[in-house]
């Protein structure tokens, strides 16, 4: 078997395959073989039929099977002699399998890109320190009892953090429009249910009482037919109401599960949490920095082919959080574009984390996989069932392992990189602010 590979542009190899004629041949003669003992003709007891009544009959099908099968066969086998690592799938053209004839056809098919030499200590890492103090606490707290508040009626006008149950009727150029009227609408001042000046025209009033406000809608508002335009509403308080926030008191305890009330165990319970979701998002966001300062110093080429099939990944991803089948996936609603210069960058990190554990020889430490395990199962009230699932569930224990892995990408990084520490407040990180 012949063997040359020619360089295109960027990645793509064009690879020409030449098989002697007798390799074809022989498998066509050999399936043929085959065939006659159990193929079916007319006229033949099953087993006796002639080979070369077999040949007449099926010889033209058989060697293009036989031909599929030696171009598949052939393209491995030449792959490994000359030492190529393909991305995708190839194409195949400029197929010739004349009888007699020794067979070729060209194979066309993008590489995995090189990199000589990763530039690690060239990335510059900003680590944020995040201390939790008695404020945000305090904090944390308000706002717990913010999302457990009652409303109760008030006669007294409506200002910020009142709710109005409000009767509306909106007119574009004097024509009511789709969707431009309701009834019984909670509003709350404030909480950016409605456009600014909507919730703007309620501060002031009172039950029973009606107003007549404009709202400009943005250029960029989901309702094409009222984007950029201006309407008057008509608004009807039918009922003011001011928010009443629970004491925290057994309670607000139990409410947390807490099942005796123990408001210490509760503040215990609380600031572990805050604790925990402040470690999680430091870890995240040292993470991203670290994934960004690796593209950053280390230009890589991501495959087209590793790109589409990102892409089409990530528009079933969409198409499963929109609530939509993926099978019917329609390309024109979310073209590529949408996804490509995400999926590029996930390909081109993709390369680069696995160019830093070859290079840097990083072994999955299974010690932090026991140790991910354990974390997780302790969460839960039967912690057995964790660690039995990720026992005997490969997949699963699969997808964790690759998740400690890359966690050891990243603090293998970290220990060669330029690392900064910048105090930052737990408001900022939790508002993604860093």
């Amino acid at each position: 078997m012949q063997v040359s590979i020619e360089t295109l542009e960027g990645l793509e190899r064009r690879m020409t395959v030449q098989i002697p004629s007798e390799r074809v041949t022989e498998a066509v003669e050999k399936k043929l073989k085959d065939l006659s003992k159990t193929v079916r003709i007319d006229g033949f007891r099953p087993g006796k039929v002639p080979l070369k009544v077999v040949q007449q009959k099926f010889g033209g099908h058989v060697r293009q099977e036989v031909i599929g099968d030696v171009i598949e066969s052939s393209y491995q086998e030449a792959l490994i002699q000359e030492q190529v690592r393909p991305a995708g799938m190839p194409s195949i053209d400029s197929v010739s399998s004349e009888e007699k004839e020794d067979m070729s056809y060209t194979a066309t098919f993008e590489v995995y890109p090189e990199v000589e030499q990763l530039e690690l200590a060239s990335i510059e890492v900003e680590k944020p320190l995040v201390e939790i103090s008695d404020q945000d606490f305090e904090d944390m707290l308000q706002k717990l009892r913010e999302q457990r508040k009652t409303w109760k009626e008030t006669k007294a006008a409506a200002k910020q953090g009142c709710q109005v149950m409000v009767d509306f009727e909106g007119r574009i150029d004097g024509e009511i429009f789709e969707g431009g009227a309701g009834k019984d609408m909670p509003v709350e001042i404030g909480a950016g249910q409605m456009l600014p000046e909507f919730e703007a025209g309620l501060e002031g009033i009172k039950s029973g009482e009606e107003k007549v406000v404009e709202v400009n809608f943005p250029e960029d508002y989901h309702g094409k037919d009222v984007a950029g335009k201006t309407a008057e509403f008509t608004l009807k308080a039918t009922r003011v109401s001011k928010p009443e926030l629970p004491e925290l008191d057994e309670e607000f305890a139990k409410g947390f599960g807490i099942q005796d009330g123990d408001l210490d165990k509760m503040r215990s319970d609380i600031r572990a949490n805050m604790e925990k979701e402040k470690n999680d998002r430091l870890k995240v966001d040292l993470k991203n920095k670290v994934m960004t300062g690796l593209l950053e110093n280390n230009s890589i080429i991501a495959p087209s082919a590793l790109v589409a099939e990102e892409v089409t990944s990530l528009r079933k991803q969409a198409m499963q959080r929109m609530g939509q089948d993926s099978a019917a996936m329609d390309e024109n609603s979310l073209p590529d574009q949408l996804f490509s210069e995400e999926a590029t960058r996930r390909v081109q990190l993709g390369l680069l984390i696995a160019e830093v554990i070859r290079q840097e020889k990083i072994e999955l430490d299974q010690a932090l996989v026991d140790s991910g395990i354990e974390e997780m199962a302790v969460a839960y009230e039967q912690p057995d069932q964790v660690r039995d699932y990720y026992r005997q569930n490969r997949q699963a224990r699969s997808g964790l392992e690759s998740m400690v892995l890359e966690d050891q990408v990243v603090a293998h990084i970290l220990d060669k990189a330029k690392v900064s520490e910048k105090e930052a407040s737990f408001e900022d990180l939790m508002n993604g602010n860093l």
